[in-house]
């Protein structure tokens, strides 16, 4: 509001309060700046509700028949043709290679040790001399032994002799027999005692273990070594009871050892009597190995040819599940329709599978 001080016409002033009749708005600079931003923030609003409301006042249309429909659009899919061959079933199972004979070796007198004639590692062949006892004692009780059987022999006649002519009697004779026979027996022994002074191999094969040294005492029984033969290798494997039936003796075998090689075998035995702990019957598998370059101990895969069936050959990456879990394969009908194949695997390779249903 704006104050006048003005006088009037005879010169006496006077105050007069005078009020303009159009009042005036006080402005200040920063009230320009606010009026943009006002403005400003009216506009965006709006484009924003204008935007949120586009869904709902103008959905989207999609003119497609198959989505108004409410039916999935057709997949393209690739199929191969596929024909069923004759394929060989095989038994198939892991085992052990085990050696076709393993035994200790074992003195069968006490004494000592005069030789050594064999060593670790060594193959021999059957009664091979392995060691040799201090003989000296037993040479002499031999000596002797034949000496007193000679002596009994000698009388023994005289007594028959003189029992023709009809000079000795009958118990003579008699006494002179047993006599005879007892010295028999005595030579018999001591023979045998300096026979045991030698051990031998009781078959052909390798000594795996000898732990024997000269002038060392061995008692009798006592364990000196281990001899094994490989030739042949036997294969023992596990067959449960639904597959017993499919196995008989002779029947070829392929084996694959875990150290890479392979060898024909013939299936040598088949169980008749179940594990109690297993319910598996034992099969054994003889391999030859005369060359003995296959060790004993070492596991080894087995397939038995078993039968011919009529089979598909797939990729595993083909094969699917059904939504209860069955395995199977998707084929195409004669009406042009995918469709699901419950199927059963009955080989296995590393390239594929073979398959029925």
């Amino acid at each position: 509001m704006n104050l006048k001080i003005s006088k009037d016409s005879e010169g006496t002033t006077m105050n007069d309060i005078k009020s303009e009749t159009t009042p005036q708005r006080i402005e200040f600079d920063s009230d320009r700046g606010s009026s943009r931003s006002f403005w400003v923030a009216l506009a965006l609003t709006l484009l924003i509700v204008a935007w949120m409301g586009s869904g709902i006042l103008f959905p989207s249309v999609d003119n497609s028949p198959t989505q108004a429909r409410g039916e999935p659009l057709p997949i393209a899919v690739s199929i191969a043709p596929s024909k069923a061959k004759p394929v060989t079933q095989f038994f198939q199972a892991e085992g052990q290679a085990l050696p076709d004979r393993d035994t200790s070796l074992r003195a069968e007198t006490s004494g000592q040790i005069a030789d050594v004639l064999v060593s670790k590692g060594q193959d021999v062949e059957v009664d091979t001399p392995i060691a040799q006892f201090e003989t000296s004692e037993r040479e002499a009780n031999l000596v002797r032994a034949r000496a007193d059987l000679d002596r009994a022999q000698r009388e023994l006649e005289n007594a028959r002799a003189l029992q023709e002519r009809g000079v000795a009697t009958t118990d003579r004779v008699t006494q002179a027999e047993a006599a005879f026979a007892a010295a028999l027996a005595q030579f018999t022994s001591a023979e045998q005692a300096l026979s045991n002074t030698t051990i031998t191999a009781p078959f052909s094969g390798r000594i795996e273990t000898l732990d024997l040294d000269i002038g060392e005492f061995i008692q009798s029984g006592n364990s000196v070594g281990r001899i094994v033969d490989n030739s042949p290798l036997t294969i023992e494997i596990q067959v449960p009871q639904q597959s017993l039936r499919q196995l008989q003796n002779g029947q070829p075998a392929r084996v694959r050892f875990i150290t890479g090689e392979e060898r024909a075998g013939t299936v040598s035995f088949v169980g008749t009597s179940a594990s109690s702990e297993t319910r598996t019957f034992l099969v054994e598998i003889d391999v030859p190995n005369r060359d003995g370059f296959i060790p004993a101990g070492i596991s080894a895969e087995v397939q038995i040819p078993i039968g011919q069936i009529d089979a598909h050959f797939l990729s595993p990456s083909i094969v699917s599940l059904s939504p209860d879990g069955a395995l199977g394969v998707k084929a195409v009908t004669e009406e042009n329709k995918v469709k699901f194949y419950p199927i059963e695997v009955a080989r296995a390779q590393i390239d594929g599978i073979w398959v029925t249903g």
